[in-house]
């Protein structure tokens, strides 16, 4: 169960954030560090700021990656723009990537730049995609990256003519990703067979110790044709909702934009913004001694990773040095 869970690897990162804080952590307690820490894995917050090598370290964290970044900007793909005539935003590879590091500072832009080669295929990568489109791309390309590298080469093989004997299985878990070189999909006659095809994928399924998508919907996915392209593939994953499901990091495409605990706390917080500020101009004067008090309810903040309360605290110390030296 601990190694299915990965639990060591959250043991091993909540003692390293205690050594690395540990005088900021002794104010309140080890004990309350701990919950707090394993509160906010179970919550999905534990990712947010973090570095990339954690953010994919285990399927739970890509899982609360990816709910975080759609819980975060989900609004991008309902609020009308300069570019859509359809009340959406279209975005570039660059400008999703952007927001990508909002949450992970060094996310790689090459997963960001294979996630958009799903969507737009051959045309260029300047070119724009709706939020929903490059979502569901993201989620495949993201979670199932070990996965789809074996798979690139499975189909390089079968389109050279050759029956793969062995399963490639990527070996390393450092974050580094390869650089996958697009196969050749320009004429829709091309392609591979697709019951040769999941034969060698049910056996990468089998053996790989990475995620994969399940076997019985890819079946149902490739015995519904003759042949199939590489991309073509990983848009048939991208917009299979059975797969989605099972990921269970996303809701439906229909339930995109839905997300009423969030839309519940927004709307709580525009309330009280509206109230101070009808209130404001009336609490002039004399009359502010007779105005009731307005007890609006306190919202308490997330907790935040010390590592990243470190990083401030060094920002502020060299904002500090260079006002010295200014005054000097």
């Amino acid at each position: 169960f601990a190694a299915q869970r990965h639990v060591l690897i959250y043991m091993e990162d909540a003692v390293s954030q205690l050594l690395e804080n540990r005088e900021d952590i002794s104010q309140y307690g080890i004990a309350r560090f701990f919950t707090e820490y394993f509160n906010s894995v179970r919550q999905g917050t534990h990712i947010l700021f973090r570095e990339f090598s954690f953010v994919q370290a285990t399927p739970h964290n890509r899982a609360s990656f990816l709910r975080n970044f759609w819980r975060c900007f989900r609004t991008v793909g309902k609020n009308g723009g300069k570019y859509s005539s359809i009340c959406c935003y279209l975005l570039t590879a660059q400008e999703y990537h952007c927001l990508l590091q909002l949450l992970c500072p060094d996310f790689p832009m090459e997963l960001t730049e294979k996630a958009a080669r799903i969507v737009l295929m051959d045309d260029a990568m300047d070119c724009l995609m709706s939020f929903s489109d490059f979502l569901f791309a993201f989620q495949i390309q993201f979670y199932y990256s070990e996965f789809l590298e074996s798979v690139a080469a499975i189909y390089q093989d079968l389109l050279a003519g050759k029956n793969p004997n062995t399963v490639i299985v990527p070996t390393s878990s450092s974050g580094q990703h390869r650089q996958r070189q697009p196969p050749n999909d320009c004429n829709p006659l091309e392609g591979v067979e697709a019951s040769l095809f999941y034969q060698c994928l049910e056996s990468l399924c089998d053996r790989s110790k990475y995620s994969c998508p399940p076997s019985a919907l890819v079946k149902e996915m490739l015995s519904s044709v003759q042949r199939m392209t590489f991309y073509g593939f990983l848009m048939a994953l991208a917009k299979d909702q059975g797969i989605n499901r099972a990921l269970g990091a996303l809701p439906d495409k229909g339930d995109l934009f839905l997300d009423p605990a969030m839309d519940q706390e927004l709307e709580k917080l525009v309330a009280q913004v509206s109230g101070l500020s009808v209130s404001g101009p009336a609490s002039s004067g004399a009359d502010t001694a007779n105005m009731p008090v307005r007890n609006s309810p306190r919202i308490n903040s997330p907790w935040k990773p010390l590592h990243h309360r470190r990083k401030m605290d060094a920002e502020s110390e060299g904002s500090n040095e260079e006002t010295d030296s200014s005054e000097n």
